[in-house]
């Protein structure tokens, strides 16, 4: 199975000027654990994930000052949706992080995080016979 069987199509893009707290309302909404931080002015994209702003509050920072260009991890790894997943699980665990922003052509097309990947894995282990 490839990642383009996997991901997620719905990318949340904010701004680097977004506050912890709009990022978090706007992942809310639309049910996301990361957003694709676009900064056309400096470093392109990068990524603001539910733990980046876990991490902020526990140390006691305020989310209506803090902006998501702060809390952005900006090197990222991208995978391409023809990736597999085995390929998109070990860069994963490489890297230590639980989201790959999917890129196809010159734009994100889609995310993929632990979650979509044991979602497509857990039915096909149930179907092999033991």
């Amino acid at each position: 199975m490839l990642v383009r069987d996997a991901m997620s199509t719905v990318v949340l893009t904010i701004g680097p000027a977004h506050t912890l707290r709009q990022s978090a309302r706007l992942m809310s909404a639309r049910r996301v654990g990361a957003a694709v931080v676009l900064d056309e002015d400096s470093s392109g994209l990068g990524i603001l994930t539910e733990r980046d702003i876990l991490n902020s509050l526990a140390h006691g920072q305020n989310p209506d000052s803090e902006t998501a260009s702060t809390h952005t991890t900006t090197d990222v790894v991208f995978a391409a949706p023809t990736w597999t997943l085995e390929e998109a699980a070990s860069a994963m665990a490489h890297g230590g992080f639980r989201h790959l922003i999917v890129l196809d052509g010159s734009g994100p097309v889609g995310i993929v995080s632990v979650r979509d990947i044991i979602r497509c894995w857990a039915p096909a282990r149930q179907q092999v016979p033991a």
